[in-house]
């Protein structure tokens, strides 16, 4: 096998505030394949750093009355609990207020200014006096200049859905100081990223075939060709003091958009892992420079989906057009976001888990990273946790199939034969097992797929191992060893789990087959038994081989336990040797005691309580609203007059340049229209494809500044954050009307 070298990154973390779930499902992800492929052999530098710049730090850290590098510092200190906590083993933790960034960042902007890909234009935007600061959208409200709607944010009204600019808002202000703000002038740099070079360079490197994931590589071209390519824009990478960041040379008073530095910031983590001596430390002689323009190098990115747009498109054309050192990622992994029992994260409904929490109730970071592992692949998908779930694979799988293995054999060893294995081993066939446990795998198939009320499955066996003698129980789970490779290579964990819990089952039905414990009851069966057990810890050594990118921790007490180097990929054609020694067996793992998830969540909900009363400090005093009237009774004539119709949305997609709509398309019956929702805070546009819902149909249309809205869909909010869709049961049809 060839040996690879691997530069890895994660998305960087916003350094005003501590971990949340998300961040933790990310850095699992990264880091068993990153663990994996040096199991292979492969050399693998792995790093990341907090995004410590912008408006949002600053105007925290004045809030509570520090410096931004104080307040960057005291969240960077609070790492390092939950990185060693869940076992994520990054080289190197950097962060993008650092000597290395500014350097990076600034020759980067440099050669992009030499490449004529960088110029100025004014920019007129709202101003707060009294801070001194030009304002963000986010940071202006007023009324609404459609339907009059009070408190609505600078660019949409969450009452009608209108959009339109901040200078449109009657009676302005700035959430930051309570201020009129004013109309002031200055000038911004741009990134030339509509240029002809940089579109064809996009259009290539988007379509090269593995580089992205098919729906990410879709969704980049959508923004890169849709409307006829007018809908890529040139980037505003600068912004005026005072601002948190990084300067731009030769430009007093302007700093570097945050968005430009954060991505620079992988590459000065890597430049100070190579500075540190770290690298060199691991056995790498080159320098960062020779290391990152080396041809054999490899630089991959895992991302959430919500950060496509800038690693697909500003970020390759800045590395491209930087030129070397710099190198374009070869590719981007990006994932889906973390619900919980099937519904958004959000601390004020209850529905979050804090990773620390996690830790210091003392449940075992090594469940969660099982968990989390069964429910990813390589698609950009959502994942759930669901504490019932939770609970049933962790005890029923990881403890009552893999861990099971080892407890039911090593006393019988320990005790009866000095911890000694086995002088010779029988050739063993695995058919009566594997058949066993794929009729069980089919028969669980077929139900489940009776309640949803589908087409029970045909048998879906198994794949033979390649290689290997299929009549020897070694022989197939080296086998299929290739196949959970493969699965770790690609991605696809809850494949490679699926994979190796069916081989636990075929492991324990040879236990239960062979009865030891039935054979230690009888003398003339010594033999007999110590085979029986020497073959179980041989199949359980193999599974926690393939266990251990997800499992690390537990891998290393198995390893102690058999009295075995640190097991590498390789080692799947390396058994024991026979009469191999074990240690004194210790229990490898506790299952986990609901309390401790009813602690979990108890702890998230008295949280929220606290966090849903107390206003953040930052705040800007709210003026006392009185309440609105109670709706007016209406007649059911007058209700016939809204005519509410089933529709499904076919096409969903993000509004440049809006910070709250959702361009959908309906399909309500063979009559499609399209309808501006401002539903982009609750929803990522993947997720609404197909999805049924309902429209206000007569709706008279409304022009708005990106298109024709033609009517409304409905969705449910209360006085807690937080939008719902509307949908309808199971049997709608698009174009039913709603009675």
């Amino acid at each position: 096998m060839e040996k690879r070298r691997i530069f890895v990154t994660t998305a960087l973390p916003y350094a005003n505030g501590s971990f949340h779930i998300g961040h933790i499902m990310e850095y699992i992800q990264a880091d068993i394949w990153v663990r994996f492929q040096r199991m292979q052999g492969h050399e693998v530098h792995f790093v990341c750093a907090d995004d410590a710049h912008g408006a949002p730090i600053m105007l925290k850290a004045e809030a509570e009355g520090v410096t931004p590098e104080q307040l960057v510092t005291r969240i960077g200190a609070e790492r390092p609990k939950y990185l060693h906590g869940f076992h994520i083993a990054f080289d190197n933790w950097h962060s993008t207020d650092s000597p290395e960034n500014i350097e990076l960042s600034q020759d980067i902007y440099r050669k992009l200014k030499a490449a004529s890909l960088v110029y100025t234009k004014p920019v007129e935007q709202f101003y707060d006096p009294v801070k001194g600061m030009f304002l963000a959208d986010r940071y202006i409200k007023g009324e609404c200049p459609k339907c009059g709607a009070k408190d609505q944010y600078g660019d949409a009204c969450e009452v009608c859905g209108s959009v339109y600019t901040p200078t449109d808002l009657k009676n302005p202000y700035s959430t930051l100081s309570g201020a009129t703000p004013v109309l002031k002038s200055s000038e911004h740099y741009f990134f030339r990223l509509s240029d002809l070079k940089c579109v064809e360079f996009l259009k290539e490197w988007i379509n090269e075939p593995g580089r992205l994931q098919s729906q990410v590589a879709n969704k980049a071209k959508e923004w890169l060709e849709g409307d006829g390519g007018k809908t890529l824009g040139d980037w505003d990478i600068s912004r005026d003091e005072p601002y948190f960041g990084i300067p731009i040379p030769d430009a007093p008073g302007k700093f570097f958009y945050v968005w430009l530095d954060a991505p620079v910031g992988y590459l000065a983590s890597l430049k100070n892992y190579f500075g540190s001596g770290k690298a060199r430390a691991k056995g790498e002689t080159r320098s960062f420079e020779e290391f990152l323009s080396a041809p054999d190098t490899e630089q991959i990115h895992f991302i959430g989906k919500d950060i496509i747009y800038f690693h697909t498109l500003f970020w390759p054309a800045m590395l491209k057009y930087a030129g070397k050192p710099y190198r374009v990622p070869d590719h981007v992994y990006v994932h889906g976001f973390i619900n919980i029992s099937g519904e958004k994260m959000s601390k004020s409904r209850g529905t979050g888990i804090s990773p620390l929490r996690y830790l210091d109730i003392g449940m075992n970071p090594e469940w969660l990273r099982y968990y989390i592992a069964a429910k990813l692949n390589a698609n950009v998908e959502d994942i759930d946790f669901n504490p019932d779930d939770f609970l049933a694979r962790v005890n029923s799988d990881l403890i009552g199939k893999y861990v099971n293995i080892a407890s039911r054999c090593a006393g019988f060893i320990s005790k009866r034969f000095d911890g000694k294995f086995a002088a010779q081993l029988p050739k063993i066939d695995p058919t009566p097992y594997v058949n066993q446990v794929a009729q069980e795998e089919h028969n669980k198939d077929v139900v489940t797929s009776r309640l949803k009320g589908e087409t029970p499955p045909i048998g879906r066996g198994y794949t033979h191992p390649r290689g290997y003698d299929t009549k020897d129980i070694f022989g197939w789970f080296r086998g299929l060893g290739f196949s959970v490779a493969e699965a770790y290579a690609g991605r696809e964990f809850g494949r490679a789990l699926r994979l190796i819990m069916e081989l636990a089952d075929i492991a324990n039905r040879y236990i239960d087959d062979k009865k030891p414990w039935e054979l230690a009851k009888n003398s003339s069966e010594e033999e007999e038994l110590q085979v029986v057990c020497t073959v179980g810890l041989n199949l359980f050594r193999l599974l926690t081989l393939y266990l251990k990118p997800i499992l690390p921790e537990l891998a290393s007490k198995a390893e102690v336990f058999l009295n075995i180097n640190p097991l590498r990929w390789e080692d799947v054609d390396a058994p024991l040797a026979p009469g191999h020694t074990i240690r004194p067996y210790q229990h490898l793992m506790t299952r986990v005691d609901p309390k401790q998830l009813d602690a979990l969540f108890e702890i998230e909900k008295e949280s929220a309580k606290v966090t849903a009363s107390t206003p953040h400090p930052a705040s800007p005093p709210k003026q006392e609203e009185a309440k609105p009237a109670a709706p007016t009774t209406i007649s059911i004539d007058d209700f016939a007059k809204i005519d509410l119709r089933i529709a499904k949305i076919v096409n969903a997609e993000h509004v440049e340049g809006a910070d709250k709509l959702l361009k959908l398309t309906l399909d309500l019956g063979g009559e499609t229209r399209t309808v501006f929702a401002g539903i982009k805070s609750a929803y990522d546009p993947a997720t609404l494809i197909g999805r049924l819902t309902v429209v206000v149909a007569n709706l008279a249309p409304r022009k708005m500044k990106f298109g024709m809205s033609e009517g409304m869909v409905l969705a449910a909010s209360g006085d807690a954050p937080g939008l719902y869709l509307l949908s309808p049961d199971s049997g709608a049809q698009p174009g039913m009307k709603v009675k």
